[in-house]
């Protein structure tokens, strides 16, 4: 596919070459983001859950900006959770006070584990950027 461009945010080049992963791999106008988690740029687990969350929406955040989208952009998303039911009203918290209601699909799925211990949420997404569907 020649329009097939592989996205790497610069503060995700270790995290990529390491694990051999794309964060995000953009088609035309369409951006899939590969699930992001919350985790410091030398890749380790941060403990606290609200501190975990925000890292999470920010490397979300950092993805789609590297694929030229924003929080605005995203048209469908999915949320993977540790633990569900604890965290829950901490992860809605964080959510709503960095992207926007009601603006996507959300479906949330709750897991036994993801990828590193201590891990209690991942967030993948699709966005379209807006530029395109409007000119």
């Amino acid at each position: 596919m020649s329009d097939r461009q592989i996205i790497v945010p610069d503060s995700m080049k270790l995290l990529s070459d390491r694990a051999g992963y794309a964060p995000a791999v953009k088609v035309g106008a369409t951006l899939y983001c590969a699930g992001q988690v919350g985790r410091t740029p030398e890749l380790a687990v941060i403990d606290d859950p609200k501190q975990q969350f925000l890292a999470a929406w920010e490397n979300l955040r950092l993805v789609l900006a590297a694929g030229g989208c924003g929080f605005e952009d995203v048209v469908e998303m999915t949320t993977y959770h540790v633990d569900m039911q604890r965290h829950m009203p901490v992860f809605r918290e964080v959510k709503d006070a960095v992207f926007p209601r009601n603006l996507c699909a959300w479906t949330c799925i709750g897991v036994s584990e993801l990828a590193k211990p201590g891990l209690l949420v991942e967030i993948k997404c699709i966005a379209v950027q807006r530029s395109t569907l409007n000119p």
